[in-house]
């Protein structure tokens, strides 16, 4: 994954300061950033010649640019990776909105779609930036339970629940008509026969349905269509993205312009710059946060906002992500500290759910 790497060494705590400023001043006021503006809001303790001197070097160290129709400066690419690694730590959330938090996704069931929006949706309240969710999502699914629902007399609808909480769903043609009770017949048996097994696992046992006298060909049809789902499923990385808080990004000055802000979500919901990002994200670990800023993420529609990314679930059995997307003045600290919760938070619950 690129990276975009300052040329100069480190600097010192007036610089900091300054630059520090910069940023957080510009991530409030969305315009480019005086040095009068700076000694009027901020107790820097030097004069303003100094702090002219100051964004100039940090101009030239590329961590700051001037824009061409302002006196002001703003920050760059390298300027917030700087701010973000070396300047700021996480901003933890207040004892009281993280016990609110839990108290919400204490009112929905594990693992379910429900589960997966509120993530996206605590994410965009806490932060004012669009909340990103996918679900854990393991190499081979399980099931949980399938259900079989008569639509007619010759087509029924398969919904099969997944371990981690998905559920697929399909339209069945039956060779012959089949009545609501022949159907949960076959249910009972597929959920007495393929619960907690793989696609391969399944596979391996469809033969004992020949030795069902009652709905050997029924079982054996819905169960093959079961697998179909699976693999269907195995073969996606991501296979979902929930996301919420939209208009929070649209309400940014830098997304007047409607179609920018399109192009973007076009990419995520693509999902396979997201599929790019998930083992680079899960391989941080449990608790690590990645920041991805501006041009860092390689899609030309990408350059304008920022990632900030974390794992949740279990290594090697199911990893999904949770995050963060807003434009490069985002503020970070308070974003990194509410993703970093959501993906505590989410780990417990896949902990609840694989015991």
């Amino acid at each position: 994954m690129p990276r975009i790497r300052r040329t100069t060494g480190p600097l010192d705590h007036r610089a900091q300061a300054i630059l520090r400023a910069v940023i957080e001043e510009y991530v409030a006021t969305a315009t480019p950033v005086s040095s009068q503006a700076l000694v009027e809001r901020y107790r820097l303790g030097v004069s303003s010649a100094t702090v002219r001197n100051v964004l100039a070097e940090l101009e030239a160290a590329g961590l700051l640019t001037h824009p061409h129709t302002s006196a002001g400066r703003i920050p760059t690419d390298a300027g917030y990776r700087f701010y973000v690694e070396t300047i700021v730590e996480a901003m933890p959330l207040p004892p009281v909105e993280e016990l609110m938090i839990r108290h919400q996704f204490g009112q929905v069931e594990y693992a379910s779609e429900q589960w997966f929006r509120l993530a996206a949706t605590t994410l965009a309240a806490m932060t004012r930036a669009a909340g990103l969710a996918t679900p854990a999502k393991p190499r081979a699914a399980q099931l949980r339970r399938i259900d079989i629902v008569s639509i007619h007399d010759r087509l029924a609808s398969l919904i099969v629940v997944l371990r981690e909480g998905t559920i697929k769903q399909l339209l069945v043609a039956l060779p012959e008509p089949a009545d609501q009770e022949t159907l949960g017949l076959v249910a009972d048996l597929l959920n007495a026969t393929v619960v907690d097994l793989t696609a391969d696992q399944i596979e391996r046992r469809l033969g004992r349905f020949e030795a069902n006298e009652r709905v050997p060909s029924l079982a054996r049809r819905f169960a093959e269509r079961v697998v179909g789902l699976l693999r269907e499923y195995d073969a996606a990385v991501i296979e979902e993205l929930f996301s919420d808080g939209l208009l929070n990004v649209m309400a940014a000055p830098e997304f007047a312009e409607s179609a920018k802000l399109r192009r973007v979500f076009s990419v995520l919901e693509n999902r396979a710059y997201l599929a790019e990002l998930l083992p680079v994200v899960a391989a941080a670990g449990p608790g690590h946060v990645r920041v991805f800023i501006g041009r860092e993420n390689p899609p030309a529609e990408m350059a304008d906002v920022s990632l900030v990314l974390a794992p949740y679930g279990r290594p090697g059995q199911a990893i999904g992500i949770v995050g963060v997307l807003g434009p490069t003045r985002m503020a970070y600290p308070q974003a990194i500290g509410t993703v970093r919760f959501v993906s505590g938070l989410m780990n417990e619950l896949v902990d609840h759910l694989y015991a």
